[in-house]
């Protein structure tokens, strides 16, 4: 009997730099690939998505994923024809288009009076603010008004948080179970845990959070401490508005409390969105958040379930997605988010307010606005 040849080690898997599970990805896959590959095979859910001659160890490709959950497998192969591979699951594809960069505020007259005309037909008061952020084009209306900020800032808890920990936290961990059911679940406690893990109380924890988001550029936002248990840009450049009215048409008056404003709602998200890329305040300082830590935070929010504000009549469209956070309480509803399409992503905040009590016109206009947002833009 004749033995067989020994078989041939496989290749080393390569190292995966981008994308990361549990994260967004906008279709980036780099990373290092064993000494003598060859070739680079990219699969996205099994099927091949890119192939790429390797000339040195390091390799970097784009290609389209699809707009939600996926899996990435990045196969080397070297001239023997050994394969290596190592596969990324949870992934969150978003559209190359949605790609973090900077753009400066200017105004969109027409979708001006879109956001004017819906915004004042609303019984009670409110404020919108919607930008481009492809393109700069945006508008708004009473967006500088103070509301109630009600759960919109346990957001800013989560960045906070973000900005005070090393990387991303891991799956299952004690943290990253907070952040979701905070999120997701508007859970009220969690939101209190993270805050007395911050600062020792949920008041000093509150400090902290508006001092991050005082660095930001946030200057109408205050967290006034924590939640009630049972109730479930840059600065320089946010300051340049370039013809989009951020002012005060109408101020309800509420008292004091949770405080925030529409343009403040927006210009959280917009940061978050840039810090993804390693762009704009979040992302500068020793206290920054990582382009990792962003990228987690924003593959968090694309999972909240949460629907029928801001997503009531965009997220019909095939390929829409809604990554956002809500907040009410009776006399006040609010939605903030990014809403992002093949062609590319905006930001949008609508906040109401109704002393007898605010229903489902409210989220009734979010969505209206989101669609005008989405007509404008995509043309």
């Amino acid at each position: 009997m004749i033995d067989a040849p020994p078989r041939a080690p496989a290749l080393a898997p390569p190292v995966v730099e981008r994308p990361a599970a549990y994260q967004v990805s906008y279709g980036v896959v780099e990373g290092r690939a064993a000494r003598g590959a060859k070739r680079v095979i990219v699969r996205v859910d099994g099927s091949i998505a890119r192939k790429l001659r390797l000339t040195g160890r390091e390799f970097r490709l784009e290609l389209d994923l699809p707009p939600r959950e996926v899996s990435v497998r990045v196969e080397t192969v070297d001239a023997a024809g050994r394969r290596g591979g190592r596969t990324v699951r949870n992934v969150f594809g978003l559209p190359r288009a949605a790609r973090p960069h900077v753009r400066l505020l200017r105004a969109d007259p027409a979708l001006q009076r879109d956001v004017r005309r819906l915004a004042r037909g609303f019984r009670g008061s409110a404020a919108a603010y919607v930008e481009n952020l492809g393109t700069g084009a945006g508008a708004a209306w009473n967006a500088r008004a103070t509301f109630p900020a009600a759960s919109t800032l346990k957001l800013a808890i989560a960045v906070t948080v973000l900005s005070r920990i090393d990387g991303p936290p891991r799956p299952g961990s004690y943290v990253d179970g907070l952040l979701r059911r905070m999120l997701d679940a508007s859970d009220n406690e969690s939101a209190n845990r993270l805050l007395v893990s911050l600062g020792g109380s949920t008041s000093s924890g509150g400090h902290l959070v508006d001092g991050v988001m005082r660095s930001i550029g946030l200057q109408q936002t205050v967290m006034y401490g924590g939640y009630i248990l049972g109730t479930s840009l840059d600065p320089s450049r946010e300051i340049a508005s370039r013809g989009v009215p951020l002012n005060v048409v109408d101020q309800p008056p509420w008292g004091v409390g949770k405080a925030t404003t529409a343009a403040d709602l927006a210009l959280l998200f917009r940061s978050i969105w840039l810090a993804g890329g390693g762009l704009g305040p979040l992302a500068s300082g020793r206290s920054g958040v990582s382009p990792a830590e962003a990228r987690y935070l924003l593959y968090v929010l694309a999972h909240v379930r949460d629907r029928g504000k801001l997503g009531r009549f965009v997220e019909r469209r095939p390929g829409t997605i809604v990554l956002h956070k809500a907040g009410w309480i009776d006399p006040a509803r609010h939605d903030a988010g990014l809403v992002v399409w093949q062609g590319g992503i905006f930001v949008a905040a609508v906040m109401t307010y109704d002393a007898a009590g605010t229903d489902n016109r409210s989220d009734v206009l979010a969505g209206r606005v989101s669609q005008a947002a989405l007509r404008r833009f995509r043309g």
